[in-house]
């Protein structure tokens, strides 16, 4: 917890919402850890250029190891004013050569926090059904060789929409308060690609468990190939254990998409 100095120091500070794109992959996740890299290290790193000291930085969400992102947000403090396109410049100068962007930047009030102020999060999976290699996504798609049927793992998906408790598509790990969340959104396209298919899977929640989009995407697959049934889907949902869920699929093909506040800092959709 902030000393009453730190927060007062704080309040004094400008603060600046910033909206962030990254290929995960060279990364341990978001968050800071001794001795491996991070988005977040990477972020300080550059603000450290501008204006040493700085507090630490926020974000929306802890994306895990591989998982990328092309909405991510955070927040930061500074110690002087900048217009915002000027310090979105800055930052992405200083950020080189790392696969980390900042795609807006606007200047906030104290009182917004990139990680509790947020109303709901989006996620992007995307999963790619061909016999050759996805040469020119490698890394950003999970890969599978065999098809998937659409409309099972559409029927499936219907299972998990509104409030669950999704212990059983929750990490072990997972630190939450609770399995309970409400699933707002669970919708899956398919996109034909050169020689194969490819499917999207479209996540909206408030907040999401560890790896709960992933055990989600996972027991998907296994209905689209035939393996699971909906009815299945189903009674793992109902079972409230974690030994009933579906393969976890790799954080290849996630993405956080989309971070919604009351008031949109960016001015975009």
């Amino acid at each position: 917890m902030p000393s009453a100095r730190a927060r007062a120091t704080s309040a004094l500070m400008p603060r600046y919402a910033l909206k962030i794109e990254y290929d995960g992959r060279p990364f341990c996740g978001w968050q800071a850890q001794k001795d491996q890299p991070s988005v977040q290290d990477a972020l300080e790193g550059a603000l450290a250029r501008l204006e040493p000291g700085l507090p630490r930085i926020a974000a929306a969400g802890r994306t895990d190891t591989g998982v990328h992102a092309t909405g991510q947000v955070a927040h930061c403090d500074m110690g002087r004013d900048w217009a915002p396109f000027r310090l979105m410049e800055a930052l992405n100068h200083h950020l080189r050569p790392a696969p980390v962007a900042v795609l807006a930047c606007a200047q906030v009030p104290e009182t917004f926090h990139a990680r509790f102020s947020a109303r709901e999060r989006r996620y992007l999976f995307r999963l790619v059904s061909r016999r050759a290699p996805p040469v020119l996504e490698q890394g950003r798609v999970w890969h599978i060789r065999h098809e998937l049927a659409l409309a099972p793992m559409q029927e499936a998906a219907r299972h998990l929409l509104g409030q669950h408790d999704f212990t059983t598509f929750r990490a072990s790990q997972c630190q939450a308060a609770s399995p309970v969340k409400t699933l707002d959104m669970l919708e899956i396209e398919e996109i034909a690609i050169p020689h194969g298919l490819e499917f999207r899977f479209h996540l909206r929640a408030r907040s999401f468990l560890h790896n709960q989009v992933r055990s989600i995407v996972g027991t998907l697959e296994r209905v689209g190939a035939g393996a699971w049934d909906a009815n299945a889907v189903r009674a793992a949902l109902a079972a409230r254990d974690r030994a009933a869920c579906g393969p976890v699929s790799p954080p290849d093909g996630l993405y956080l998409s989309h971070v919604a506040y009351p008031e949109n800092p960016f001015g975009d959709a």
